[in-house]
């Protein structure tokens, strides 16, 4: 039997599309057909058989979406009978040269040489116009170069031979010459580093690269800078997740991760919590309610999710944190079935739309800026909200409410989904620290699941958790704007100097 996934050939791919698509076309006139039998067969009613096969309709063409339908969820403006949809210029052709202050600059004179020099009129030599040149830009490479570094400590000793002293070297990843790391420095780990978890870039390929630049080295040598690295970074990722929890308000979420173990691979998961300039991750081995509560530990403060239940079943479980839930994730699923019910989902997601204009009215500072101005922020946040969100929300409830849908359809889903979470959909109005989604967390994971879907996931399950270190150092830095590999060398170096050392990325801010 033919394999589709075993198939490379564009043509041959859309061939199978278009025969599959005709066979669905028959498959689905055929049901038609039977359902208005059995309709018929049993008495029921012409309009219930109608609405079940406009159900069946919609399943159809949820699976051909899903398949060759786009991800995206945006969605065109909507424009009143009133207003007049503005023509757009014509972008313009080409685009004129970047700026870029972030490079060191080189000038370089170019001059004639001597054989050159002749006027070809009269023969005369030429001279130099002083201050007069024509310039350009070019911006080119240098290639990035390994160097290996001899260090000579020099020794030194009392006449009176009671004392040889030893310069001292430079750091080290170890300091016992048979462990891992003394070969190295740590500057190599820390490039190996954001190679793999900052541009996704499996140890094997960066081994190749290596070697183009002159570098002999394999996977299991980089794997061990990475590891070296990981053990003295450990206090700094365990005191970046109690910075973490120190929050009022963090979002949580999760995603798979794969532990390449033999003989088969086994699926992981990756936790995350996120507050607004830091992110942690641990990966561990079930989604279940036991996982959320290792991860949510003593947590007392609120926590921003989506729908899933083992977040519910753990706030309803005992005194702790107080559950809010994520507005984008009620706009998806009626993003979801508005091309099945267009006219009651573009009423319900404007109403959302506004509900995003009105946060928009508050600016966002950094978390280090927001400190001395934050109770002003929140003032003018909260009556905004009672003022003007509330009201919307109140429409939203009662539009769901008189909504009818099939319980088994898209838009009886989104209904469903929406009205069940309820109250942790309505905890922002009446407190406004609680931000109106979890996207910044779902951000969040991006990087992680860039890196899976380059390097696949850890073969160990220390691989694992070197994996959840590197993620929540680069991340939280991103997360502050500041360079993730200027931020990792400084945290090193600290470390090294002393063990106990932590170095947050927020600290690095100017």
């Amino acid at each position: 039997m033919l394999q589709i996934d075993e198939i490379h050939d564009a043509d041959t791919l859309r061939q199978i599309a278009v025969l599959l698509e005709r066979e669905n076309r028959r498959l689905h006139d055929r049901l038609q057909r039977l359902i208005t039998e059995l309709a018929h067969l049993r008495g029921a009613d012409a309009a219930a058989a109608q609405i079940h096969l406009e159900f069946l309709r919609e399943l159809l063409a949820q699976r051909e979406r899903a398949l060759f339908g786009d991800s995206s969820e945006k969605r065109p403006r909507p424009v009143t009978a009133t207003e007049t949809v503005p023509v757009a210029p014509a972008p313009p052709r080409g685009h004129g040269p970047t700026a870029q202050p972030a490079l060191p600059q080189v000038e370089t004179l170019h001059t004639l040489p001597e054989a050159e020099r002749a006027c070809p009129q009269c023969g005369g030599t030429l001279t130099e116009l002083k201050g007069q040149t024509e310039d350009a830009e070019e911006i080119t490479v240098v290639e990035r170069q390994f160097v290996l570094v001899r260090h000579r400590r020099q020794k030194y000793r009392c006449r009176c031979n009671g004392c040889v002293a030893t310069a001292p070297g430079p750091l080290r990843l170890a300091t016992r010459p048979d462990a891992r790391g003394t070969r190295y420095a740590p500057e190599f780990a820390i490039e190996v580093a954001v190679g793999k978890y900052l541009d996704h870039l499996p140890l094997e390929r960066q081994v190749r690269i290596m070697r183009r630049e002159g570098l002999t080295i394999d996977s299991q040598t980089l794997w061990d800078q990475l590891a070296a690295a990981a053990e003295v970074l450990r206090p700094t990722y365990e005191a970046l997740g109690q910075y973490v929890v120190q929050a009022p308000v963090v979002g949580a979420d999760e995603t798979w991760w794969r532990l390449m173990d033999r003989p088969v691979a086994k699926r992981r998961w990756v936790w995350t919590l996120c507050r607004e300039d830091a992110v942690v991750y641990r990966i561990l081995e079930t989604r279940s309610q036991q996982a959320a509560r290792e991860l949510l530990a003593g947590y007392t403060g609120i926590v921003l999710a989506d729908g899933y239940g083992a977040y519910d079943a753990l706030a309803r479980a005992g005194p702790g944190f107080t559950l809010a839930h994520c507005w984008a994730h009620v706009r998806r699923k009626l993003i979801e079935a508005e091309p099945h019910y267009p006219d009651p989902c573009r009423t319900a997601l404007e109403l959302i739309g506004q509900l995003y204009a009105v946060e928009r009215e508050v600016p966002v500072l950094p978390a280090a800026a927001a400190v001395e101005t934050a109770p002003d922020l929140l003032a003018l946040r909260s009556r905004l909200r009672h003022e003007r969100s509330r009201p919307i929300v109140a429409e939203i409830q009662r539009w769901a409410l008189a909504e009818r849908a099939l319980p088994e359809s898209s838009l009886g889903k989104a209904i469903s989904y929406l009205l069940g979470l309820w109250p942790g959909l309505t905890r922002f109005l009446d407190d406004p620290r609680i931000p109106l989604d979890n996207n910044r967390t779902e951000r969040g994971l991006r990087g992680v699941v860039l890196g899976r879907k380059n390097h696949y996931g850890s073969r160990s399950t220390r691989g694992t958790h070197v994996a959840a270190l590197f993620y929540s150092l680069i991340e939280s830095a991103k997360l502050c704007g500041v360079d993730p590999k200027r931020y990792l060398l400084a945290a090193i170096r600290a470390a090294l100097a002393d063990r106990t050392a932590v170095t947050l990325p927020h600290t690095l801010l100017d």
